[in-house]
């Protein structure tokens, strides 16, 4: 009898490169829902960061601490708030989005924009308020001002919408009380590779495994890493950059 640890991986390698539909149904899906929500929720969550990161208001600590508070929302507590929006006998029952993809997208979008919202926020706030004043100072407009803070914070930017999707495509609890796991409907990497292990799949599990950890990979190399680097170049610019907003 053989190791089923070591035959799962065989199989998933199988899986994989053969090109099973099945398996690659699952996993454009995921990628598809997954990376709208992100879409959606970088429209969203951006603009909030870059704000609140950049004004100072009355009650600011407040709302500060409610974006790092939702950052570690549950994702079924999130799962289970919007299944009884959409849901028939909740307000937005009419719509008829509950066990869709479209569902499974608002709970992931629900779930990453806190996170993307509190890391810009973050990495506005971190940059040197002297940068933000010499551009005012060499007669930066306003839309050049902020072009300029988006810019200084690019990295952190970037980084809170690839945690946001790493969040997204690798939560299950939210997805399975919305989707509610149909196959070849709603049916996304997570929710796939809990019903496989639960069943004995191990190969199809490893496989989706493998494929969350690739596309993390893949996000994190080149992309992020590329970006730091690149950031660290450009960091010696900036006078420069400073300068010819002025010419502008």
């Amino acid at each position: 009898m053989g190791n089923p640890i070591i035959d799962g991986i065989i199989n998933a390698f199988i899986l994989l490169f053969t090109g099973d539909p099945q398996i690659w149904q699952t996993i454009l899906l995921s990628l598809r829902v997954s990376g709208l929500a992100v879409v959606f929720a970088s429209m969203i969550g951006i603009p909030i960061g870059v704000v609140i990161g950049v004004k100072n208001f009355f009650g600011k600590s407040i709302i500060v601490s409610l974006i790092n508070t939702l950052m570690g929302l549950p994702p079924v507590v999130v799962g289970l708030v919007v299944f009884l929006l959409i849901s028939r006998a909740g307000p937005l029952g009419s719509l008829f989005l509950v066990y869709t993809p479209t569902a499974i997208m608002i709970g992931q979008i629900v779930i990453a924009t806190p996170i993307i919202s509190g890391i810009t926020l973050a990495a506005v706030s971190s940059i040197d308020v002297s940068v933000i004043e010499t551009a005012k100072t060499l007669g930066a407009t306003r839309s050049q001002t902020w072009a300029l803070i988006i810019r200084e914070a690019r990295v952190g930017i970037l980084s809170g919408v690839a945690i946001g999707f790493g969040q997204s495509i690798s939560e299950v609890g939210a997805s399975m009380i919305l989707g509610g796991n149909i196959e070849g409907f709603t049916r996304i990497m997570t929710t796939d590779i809990v019903l496989q292990t639960s069943q004995g799949n191990y190969g199809q599990a490893l496989a989706l495994g493998i494929m969350l950890i690739t596309i993390a990979f893949i996000i994190n190399s080149l992309v992020l890493t590329r970006l730091q680097f690149s950031s660290k170049k450009l960091a010696g610019k900036k006078i420069m950059s400073l300068g010819t907003l002025s010419t502008r």
